[in-house]
C-alpha cells in the first residue's frame, strides 16, 4: 500500500497542476486571406512549392532514431537484459518480442511507459523514449501528472505506480493490482 504521506504529496502535486490549466485561456487563430501566404505550383516540385529534394534533405537532417533504436540502446547503457526489463515492466515476452524483432513497430503509451520505469530513465531520458515513440507526457492530463510525480521522485516500482493510478481512478500501467 502506498505510504499516507507520499499520497497526500501525490494528491497536492495533481491538484496544483491541474489548477494551473484553470487561468490558460484558448482561443482559435483567425486567418483572414491577406494573412495566408501564397502557394505556387510548379512542375517539378512538390505539391508545397518545395523542391523534391529540399524536401528529403529536410527529413533526413530533421530524423530522430526510432524508437526501436533508442529502447534498446538504453537496454544496452544499463545493462539490463531483455528478459529482466520486460518482467519489470509487465509486458509479456511475445509482446516483447514483438518489439525487438520489429524496428517499425511503435506499442502504446502505457507500454512505453512501463519500460522507462523499469529501465528507471529519468524524465529527460523519458520524455526521449515516449517522443521516439510519438507520444508526451502532458502536465494538463492526471495520469501524465501521476507518472511525472513518481518520475520526479524517482520512484520506478510499477506497483506502487498502479496503486496511485487506481486511486486517481485512472487505468494501470500493466498488468493487474493484486
Amino acid at each position: 500500500m502506498l505510504d499516507e504521506k507520499l499520497l497526500k504529496e501525490l494528491q497536492e502535486y495533481v491538484e496544483k497542476h491541474l489548477e494551473r490549466l484553470d487561468y490558460v485561456l484558448y482561443e482559435p487563430a483567425r486567418y483572414d486571406s491577406m494573412d495566408m501566404p501564397d502557394i505556387e505550383l510548379d512542375i517539378g516540385h512538390d505539391y508545397i512549392g518545395l523542391p523534391d529534394s529540399e524536401l528529403e534533405n529536410f527529413i533526413k537532417d530533421k530524423r530522430k532514431p526510432t524508437f526501436h533504436q533508442v529502447l534498446f540502446s538504453f537496454i544496452d547503457k544499463k545493462g539490463a537484459s531483455d528478459s529482466d526489463v520486460y518482467k519489470r515492466a509487465g509486458v509479456d515476452r511475445r509482446h516483447f518480442s514483438k518489439i525487438r524483432s520489429n524496428p517499425d513497430y511503435r506499442p502504446g503509451k502505457n507500454t512505453v511507459i512501463a519500460l522507462a520505469l523499469a529501465l528507471e530513465l529519468n524524465k529527460k531520458e523519458t520524455d526521449r523514449l515516449l517522443s521516439a515513440a510519438g507520444y508526451s507526457l502532458s502536465e494538463s492530463n492526471t495520469f501524465d501528472l501521476i507518472i511525472l510525480f513518481f518520475l520526479d521522485k524517482e520512484i520506478y516500482d510499477l506497483y506502487s505506480v498502479n496503486q496511485a493510478l487506481d486511486y486517481f481512478s485512472q487505468k494501470p500501467l500493466a498488468g493487474v493490482l493484486e
